[in-house]
């Protein structure tokens, strides 16, 4: 193999596994938001302060949760189900997770903005995080070898969304 071949197999190797380093990444800031987000709802007093904030970090953690699904449904599972037809029952199921998610999502969002209490909104909370958690885990056994391999011309933001 001569020099230049060994950095072009070199690039694409490394643009090969940047899928799925880059799903990992994003599926680590989103359980980091969580985790923020909780020990805020934990740490939260009663002031206008506090509540700001706290609207902030669930409005925020929302956003980028419902924003990552949108991105991996309309961008990387098309990708995907192109080159592996036979992933189809698994994006389908990835999707309804999806929408469970945003159910739930929709239900903490109307927890904040009518100023629920604590306990409430962790609860909310907790529900997202046990669908959240074993959707990041069933999506990284299902795809992440996948993602290794996969030819696909957009931006990170695009396929997983931003942050």
């Amino acid at each position: 193999m001569s020099e230049s071949e060994a950095g072009a197999a070199e690039r694409d190797t490394t643009r090969f596994s940047a899928w799925s380093a880059e799903l990992r990444k994003v599926h680590g800031t989103l359980r980091d938001a969580l985790r923020v987000t909780r020990q805020a709802v934990a740490d939260g007093d009663p002031g206008v302060t506090a509540a700001r904030d706290l609207l902030l970090y669930c409005h925020g953690f929302c956003v980028a949760l419902d924003g990552h699904h949108r991105s991996e449904d309309h961008v990387l599972f098309p990708a995907i189900e192109s080159a592996h037809p036979e992933l189809a029952p698994v994006l389908r199921k990835l999707e309804q997770d999806h929408s469970m998610i945003a159910h739930l999502l929709g239900g903490l969002q109307s927890a904040v903005d009518s100023h629920a209490a604590p306990e409430e909104l962790d609860r909310h909370l907790e529900g997202v995080a046990a669908i959240m958690e074993s959707h990041f885990r069933y999506e990284e056994r299902q795809l992440l070898i996948v993602l290794e391999a996969l030819e696909l011309d957009a931006a990170p933001m695009e396929a997983l969304g931003s942050f």
